[in-house]
């Protein structure tokens, strides 16, 4: 084998990060995190009204989440069980660090500040915000 192809059988056997889902995806990975462990058809009947995906669909992408590593599943009587490998709070911390450098050129107070400008943070949500800053300023300077 050469070094190239053994460059793409790496690449292709790489599990994907927590925090990268499709929209389909992490609209299954809600499911099981908010529900726990389920079947497909558990998943299928937990979705949304006015969404309605086939139960072929939703297996497929059940099974593709496990090829990533997201969602664990288990044999029970004849049907898997599906359970989130990973927590919501991972996933959203690797989505949140790939936005942050992907549009923001690493710089998470550039985030922030987007969020004043764009008034995505209520005035309450502000105010916590400002505490939590001022909080930090007093530990450092300790």
């Amino acid at each position: 084998m050469g070094f190239a192809t053994v460059q793409v059988v790496r690449s292709m056997t790489k599990k994907a990060k927590p925090g990268r889902f499709t929209e389909a995806e992490l609209e299954l990975m809600n499911i099981l995190w908010e529900c726990g462990s389920s079947t497909v058809q558990g998943v299928v009947d937990h979705l949304p009204p006015g969404r309605p995906l086939a139960y072929t669909t939703v297996q497929t992408v059940l099974n593709v989440l496990h090829r990533k590593g997201s969602v664990r599943r288990r044999l029970r009587d004849r049907a898997y069980h599906y359970e989130a490998a990973v927590s919501r709070f991972d996933a959203a911390s690797n989505a949140l660090h790939d936005l942050v450098h992907k549009l923001f050129g690493g710089s998470a107070e550039e985030v922030v500040l987007a969020m004043v400008k764009s008034r995505q943070l209520s005035p309450q949500k502000l105010s916590e915000l400002r505490k939590l800053v001022e909080d930090a300023d007093g530990r450092s300077r300790k």
